[in-house]
């Protein structure tokens, strides 16, 4: 009961964690080899190795060669229209945290060429990236969600199994029963109908002791 009620509690705070909007902040931080403008966002139940290959996944859609750099992912000349129009764009993107943590901070840069994208200079582009930004958290989380829902479903499944099983052997423990009880209850009567023919057996036995005795005074009485 004690394991059920922390499951239920770890669960219950688990949804109260989840039941927040992913949120898109801006500020300075260490990305594209100095401090670059970026955004930040928060991502829930995901590691740090999979929130950067889910990121390098996502970023497939806006072209660019993508590769591993500075401990995070590097996407050379990407292409996002919404952003800078013909002209193509780096965009670096880094986790922040480690394996375990409930929750993980990814930074994410837009460099436009000679500037990183910012909210006070690029306030329409800003607007767009702060989107796709989001569309990215809300995918990994929900995948990491996912993920741990299939984990739980297939525990589920195998619980509903051994449950099933346990079931099974009782039905046939409890057959096994009846069928003890009905041998107990043949055994019983076998012993009433054995204490009547041992009764009836040890009459004859002495009926026969009285043949035989008298049998053998015929005998003694030849001379």
């Amino acid at each position: 009961m004690k394991r059920i009620l922390t499951l239920a509690l770890a669960v219950s705070m688990g949804t109260a964690l989840f039941a927040q909007k992913i949120k898109v902040k801006e500020s300075k931080e260490t990305i594209g080899g100095a401090s670059n403008n970026a955004l930040v966002v928060t991502l829930y139940g995901v590691s740090p190795s999979d929130a950067e290959e889910s990121f390098r996944s996502f970023m497939k859609q806006y072209d660019g060669k993508r590769s591993s750099k500075d401990g995070g992912i590097f996407i050379d000349n990407a292409s996002i229209k919404e952003i800078s129009g013909n002209n193509t764009i780096d965009i670096y993107g880094i986790a922040q945290g480690k394996k375990g943590d409930a929750e993980i901070t990814f930074v994410v840069a837009f460099d436009l060429g000679g500037a990183f994208l910012n909210s006070s200079e690029h306030k329409d582009q800003y607007k767009i990236a702060e989107k796709i930004v989001k569309e990215f958290a809300v995918k990994a989380t929900k995948e990491a969600i996912e993920n741990e829902l299939k984990t739980a479903q297939k525990a589920q499944e195998k619980l509903e199994e051994d449950q099933k099983s346990l079931e099974k052997d009782k039905k046939g423990l409890e057959k096994d029963i009846e069928d003890y009880k009905a041998k107990i209850t043949k055994a019983e009567q076998d012993i009433v109908k054995n204490k009547s023919d041992q009764d009836k057996k040890k009459s004859e036995i002495e009926a026969q002791k009285k043949v035989v005795s008298t049998i053998n005074d015929k005998l003694k009485a030849v001379e």
